[in-house]
């Protein structure tokens, strides 16, 4: 014996509309699932990737980097698609000033490592880090507040959209 249950489209139709009626009254008060991420957050999560990569001068590759051929590489390939100029001293060329205080993650910062101008680039992570190109760790974190980078800042300037 089958028993069988039979319900009008009128009656499906009615169930839908109030169901739709309850989720649009609830809307306004549910949270939104809301993950924005940042030019700087692209850029620095792009810059994370390669950890480790050797220092090659010249470099300008995965194979291996020179200080400003890396951040050439990373802002190039990162969301942003920025081109940068070859060298640091080009780089610090474009872009907006920023001020120390003023940082944000992203940020390009110079350095006078050479003792006459503007030599060395990398990018800032946020908390007084910034990632780069050392000859003797490659691709690796460094703090600004370590006597050397804090003794051949030069400054910093912003290239990403805000």
């Amino acid at each position: 014996m089958t028993v069988g249950f039979r319900i009008s489209k009128g009656l499906i139709v009615w169930g839908a509309v109030l169901a739709l009626a309850i989720s649009m009254f609830f809307a306004p008060f549910t949270k939104k699932a809301e993950a924005s991420v940042s030019w700087g957050q692209e850029v620095t999560e792009v810059a994370k990737r390669y950890m480790g990569t050797p220092y090659k001068w010249g470099g300008t590759t995965a194979k291996g980097f020179d200080a400003s051929g890396y951040t050439q590489f990373v802002y190039k390939k990162s969301a942003a698609k920025i081109s940068l100029p070859r060298i640091s001293k080009d780089q610090y060329k474009v872009g907006e000033s920023v001020a120390k205080k003023d940082l944000k993650e992203g940020d390009l910062v110079f350095f006078k490592t050479n003792g006459k101008d503007v030599s060395f680039v990398g990018i800032y992570l946020g908390k007084n880090k910034f990632i780069a190109v050392t000859t003797s760790k490659g691709v690796s974190v460094q703090s600004m507040d370590t006597k050397y980078w804090k003794d051949s800042y030069v400054g910093a300037k912003r290239v990403l959209k805000q």
